[in-house]
Order: C-alpha cells, then structure tokens, then sequence
C-alpha cells in the first residue's frame, strides 16, 4: 500500500493551556492532509465535474490519540485509502512525530453535488479520479489490521 505524506509543525494555535495539541485540531490535521493528497493527483475538495460543484461532505470521523504533541513539533501525516466505494472514500492516517505514533484517525467521505436546489446528492466519484486514489488503496489484509484497536497491538 502506498500512503500520501504531509508534513506540519505544530504553531501555538494550536495547542492548548498545557501547551499540547489540542484534540480537535488533529481533525484539521487530517482533513489538511487530505485535501494535499486530492492536489497532488490534481484534483481538488471543491471542483466541477459535469457542469456541477462537486465536494466531499464527511460522514464518519475518528481519532484515537497515542502521545502527547507539542508546540513546535513537526508532525508527519501518513493518508491511506483505506476502502473505496462507488460514491465513498474512507481515508486512514497516521500521525508521528519524529518516529512516535501520536495519533491514528479515520474519516470517511462521500462525493456529493453541493449546488443541488434539494440538497447534497451522492454521485459516483469520477473514474480518473478513482483510478488515481487507487494507488493508495489499502489490501483487504491492510484495512483490517487499521481497524484493530491500538490497546489490543500492544
């Protein structure tokens, strides 16, 4: 399995009194991770296919925290696909800092027309789309181990 990597430091705004990450900005960090896969396979989060904007609402999203980050921390974002569906993506992600595992997330997404006059409507994702996110699908083998809890790999 291939994965996307993104690098980040860590800035002030994003920690907390105690000068740690703050939970929910590990959210941001994989959704920045995410939208830097779309655009270096030349796509984007927004974009138009068919005459229509389309974009990837979330439906599902995880995070399990392992360590502490801190101020001034460089963070490496590790994206895998880890199930593509028709209309869905769900996205895998590792988050380290200088080697230790600091947090492990999940979202999954589906491609959707956002101008619609009744809402959001799922489409298939466009197939030289698909066949780009492809290269970073993980195994069935691979998407099952992502699945196992940290506390049972220890």
């Amino acid at each position: 399995m291939k994965e996307f990597h993104s690098r980040r430091r860590v800035e002030f705004a994003d920690t907390d009194m105690a000068g740690i990450v703050h939970f929910a900005r590990f959210f941001v960090f994989m959704e920045t991770a995410e939208h830097e896969l779309l655009r270096a396979l030349g796509a984007e989060v927004h974009f138009e296919h068919e005459g229509r904007t389309v974009g990837w609402p979330r439906v599902e999203a995880s995070c399990r925290y392992l360590s502490p980050a801190r101020l001034g921390d460089v963070l490496d974002v590790a994206v895998r696909v880890l199930k593509r569906g028709r209309r869905s993506m769900t996205y895998g992600f590792t988050i380290r800092c200088a080697g230790r595992r600091v947090a492990e997330g999940r979202t999954s997404t589906v491609c959707c027309v956002l101008d619609q006059p009744t809402g959001l409507e799922p489409i298939p994702i466009p197939a030289s789309l698909a066949e780009k996110l492809g290269e970073y699908l993980a195994t069935p083998a691979e998407s099952a181990a992502d699945r196992t809890p940290e506390s049972a790999k220890l």
